[in-house]
């Protein structure tokens, strides 16, 4: 099966964004004469499916068409954003932000307008940790989100109760897949895990704190992955049997019918989200708000699950979908990020993690 390539189809196209970017418009040239919306989104897959099954039903469902610009996942997209705005230009409307991103953002200011929340009540079902607020007012709502996980052999150990587990030597020793990055939340795991999440952060102490315990992981690790192919082909032949994956890929290969199994522990797995940003220089205030109120509906996440591959950012009581469906593409609890330490403490994180890693 092909389907094991969909997060990278996901990106395929999105780095070639920028002022230039490709788009096309959905909806009846009638409607489109009318009222419409650019709106920003991951290329590839992620934006092929909008395409087809998100935009054509608000553009049903609300009369308002919707050109579809493609952008990248990353802060280039942010750079982008200010060269347009410099030169009074909105390459979109709707952008989708990385919390990162946002609040980058934010910080730069004048980037992003307040968004009239009243405007969108379906956004009443959302955790208020998905609404994004500054001293301007609320800048980002939640679109959807997606987890790194646990990801286990069954063939060769039981599900783990907690993270704590993988700290065993007696089951683990050189057996895990991890990745290398050191923002790539095995910190925030830690975190969750042995300390006191987020707030571990704030100094430079508790970050440290993290990363020597991160250290007492290096002998059950066989594998620092650094592209997430490295982690998919050591768990197919059996290189490791535990780690840390995407929740979604790994449930594609278990669909696959490859020897991996996704485990939510009792401290959850990490969370990372996009969010809808309203560009400071649009006119679209109304129908940006509609599509937000749109996305923000419970059939809508829920389509987005099935369709895209995404968690959906309210409660499965709120939608139609089967457990087997939610647990393909989310699971509680979930483990926050520390995204502010990553952005101020940047270069300390990175070099003190490099450290650990070459350290014997």
């Amino acid at each position: 099966m092909t389907t094991i390539n969909r997060r990278t189809l996901l990106r395929t196209g999105a780095s070639a964004a920028g002022l230039a970017a490709a788009s096309g418009v959905i909806g009846t040239p009638l409607i489109a004469q009318e009222r419409s919306l650019k709106i920003g989104s991951y290329g590839g897959y992620f934006e092929n499916s909008f395409k087809e099954f998100v935009y054509p039903a608000f553009t049903e469902a609300t009369g308002i068409a919707v050109e579809s610009v493609t952008q990248p996942n990353s802060t280039d997209w942010l750079v982008t954003m200010q060269q347009a705005q410099s030169a009074g230009n909105v390459p979109a409307d709707l952008s989708l932000y990385g919390r990162a991103t946002m609040i980058k953002a934010s910080r730069i200011g004048d980037l992003l307008k307040p968004l009239d929340m009243a405007a969108m009540p379906e956004t009443g079902s959302m955790d208020g940790y998905f609404i994004f607020e500054d001293g301007t007012g609320p800048i980002g709502v939640g679109a959807m989100s997606w987890f790194t996980a646990m990801v286990i052999n069954p063939n060769e150990v039981t599900a783990p109760v907690s993270w704590t587990e993988f700290w065993d030597s007696d089951v683990y020793e050189a057996s895990l897949g991890l990745s290398k990055n050191y923002n790539s939340n095995l910190l925030d795991i830690i975190a969750a895990t042995f300390f006191d999440g987020v707030s571990t952060f704030e100094t430079d102490d508790g970050i440290l704190a993290l990363i020597e315990k991160a250290a007492e992981l290096k002998p059950n690790v066989a594998l620092w992955w650094s592209a997430e192919s490295q982690m998919e082909q050591s768990m197919k032949n059996g290189d490791v049997i535990g780690g840390q994956y995407y929740l979604d890929v790994a449930n594609l290969m278990k669909a696959d019918g490859f020897p991996i199994q996704p485990v939510f522990p009792e401290e959850g797995n990490p969370q990372d989200y996009g969010s809808w940003c309203l560009s400071s220089l649009s006119e679209k205030s109304a129908e940006a708000a509609e599509f937000i109120n749109f996305s923000s509906m419970p059939s809508t996440q829920a389509l987005m699950s099935r369709k895209i591959g995404t968690a959906p950012l309210v409660p499965q009581s709120a939608t139609d979908l089967t457990d087997e469906e939610f647990a393909f593409v989310s699971g509680t609890p979930a483990i926050k990020i520390a995204y502010e330490a990553y952005l101020d403490k940047e270069t300390f994180m990175k070099e003190s993690w490099d450290k650990m890693l070459a350290g014997a």
